[in-house]
């Protein structure tokens, strides 16, 4: 009797722990409704930007890119060389009536400068209606003569130039000048000695007797002996020296460096020849001094040829 035990109020531990079980529903229902409200927040803020973007993306579409307030009616090219400006519009790949604003004047100048003939572009917008291109070109300075078997038999010359830095070009066609060629007088001097794998359109040649060469044929034409004789070809084949050739069957050596002082060392020699009626017929300008020369009568020299006065633009000045 002392041992019994009281009984237990089992109804009040069943209500707590039903108590307990109904505020975990309750919290979980609480946290479901939470979810679902930011779950809706979030596709209803996704859905309103998408609809703005949609309706912003028609807009811009509808009032500038497809307007035709902003159709291109004219495509205003100059150029400072001798590329037709027809040419030149073709090359642009740009239509009449495309929109001007909706234009990728990135793509139009990339597609431009890729031409080996052209060296630089502008590309701008002139609203409403026009787009403005400024071509810089190329101007070629020498040229290089490479013998190709032709498929019947003989031997082709394809012709390369080369501009003030290297770049090597393809002649343009006649069809694609604005200004016709001058007479065989004003031919571009050749440059011989060149690996002819290097040829391609586009590349630059950095050999350092090629770069020498070109330096030498852009100096003579500001040099004393302009006008004296004509510069026809320049060997480039030996690493150390270059062997010019006149149309006066002159050969004169220079060396890479140096070039305008050899140039007034040329002229010095010549007028030297001159009080004894003699023609240079051999010079070595690569030796510093005691210059070994051979002569010719002066009489069996031929003459200058006259250049005809060029119609083109004026000579670019090179850095």
């Amino acid at each position: 009797m002392w041992f019994k035990r009281k009984p237990k109020n089992r109804r009040l531990g069943r209500e707590q722990v039903l108590d307990v079980k109904l505020r975990s529903s309750q919290v979980r229902a609480a946290r479901t409704r939470m979810g679902a409200i930011a779950l809706g927040a979030l596709f209803a803020t996704i859905f309103g930007l998408y609809l703005v973007y949609r309706t912003g993306d028609w807009a811009l579409n509808r009032l500038v890119y497809e307007n035709e307030a902003f159709a291109i009616q004219e495509v205003d090219v100059q150029t400072d060389g001798v590329i037709s400006l027809d040419e030149l519009r073709r090359w642009t790949g740009v239509k009449p009536g495309a929109n001007l604003l909706a234009l990728d004047l990135a793509s139009v100048k990339r597609d431009l400068e890729l031409v080996p003939l052209v060296q630089s572009v502008s590309v701008e917008r002139i609203l409403p209606r026009t787009l403005r291109i400024r071509v810089a070109e190329r101007e070629p300075m020498a040229q290089v003569n490479v013998p190709r078997p032709r498929p019947g038999g003989g031997v082709d010359l394809a012709v390369y130039q080369l501009d003030a830095s290297g770049y090597v070009m393809l002649p343009l066609d006649l069809r694609q000048r604005a200004i016709l060629l001058n007479q065989p007088g004003d031919a571009l001097p050749a440059i011989c000695g060149v690996n002819s794998t290097e040829l391609q359109p586009g590349r630059r040649l950095g050999a350092p007797q090629v770069q020498a060469a070109l330096r030498l044929i852009m100096a003579f034409d500001q040099s004393p002996m302009a006008g004296l004789v004509d510069l026809r070809r320049v060997d480039v084949s030996s690493p150390e020296v270059l062997v010019v050739t006149t149309g006066q069957g002159s050969e004169v050596t220079f060396g890479l460096a140096d070039l305008e002082q050899q140039l007034r060392r040329w002229r010095d020699i010549f007028d030297l020849g001159q009080t004894m009626s003699k023609a240079i017929a051999g010079l070595d300008l690569a030796v510093t001094n005691n210059i070994p020369a051979r002569w010719n009568e002066a009489s069996a020299v031929l003459p200058v040829a006259p250049k005809s006065t060029k119609p083109l633009r004026p000579r670019k000045k090179h850095v």
